[in-house]
């Protein structure tokens, strides 16, 4: 098999151990469904290991969402602007302000092990 067509990658995929030049791509093709063959292989690429019954439920949950990317493929969008998000977005952060923060002795009043201001934890890496 010298290459899977799949909609999922407009390139294609090729099989372990061929050459992993760059195939013409071409447009997909939103009524084509995927099939258990390309499903496992895009789980193998992905390194999940999956049941027969984990890949079919997974085909048809795949199959599902690509029918309704058909279904958004028949709208006509002639005119309408792309966008990034559905509504206008706007910054929501506040302004930075400097506020008075605790004084080191509040911060260090409960733990456990302190010195100098600071507080004292176990070592984690050797020497």
């Amino acid at each position: 098999m010298p290459f899977i067509s799949c909609p999922l990658f407009r390139n294609g995929l090729r099989p372990a151990g061929q050459e992993n030049d760059r195939l013409p791509s071409k447009e997909p093709d939103m009524a084509e469904q995927l099939t258990l063959d390309e499903v496992s292989r895009v789980a193998f690429l992905a390194r999940l290991e999956l049941s027969d019954d984990e890949k079919a439920r997974l085909m048809t949950d795949l199959n599902g969402i690509l029918g309704q990317f058909a279904r958004l493929q028949e709208l006509d969008t002639e005119g309408v602007p792309p966008t990034s998000h559905s509504l206008p977005l706007q910054n929501v952060f506040r302004e930075d302000t400097v506020l008075p923060s605790l004084h080191r002795e509040a911060a260090t009043a409960n733990a456990p092990e302190k010195r100098d201001g600071n507080f004292i934890v176990p070592q984690i890496m050797e020497d």
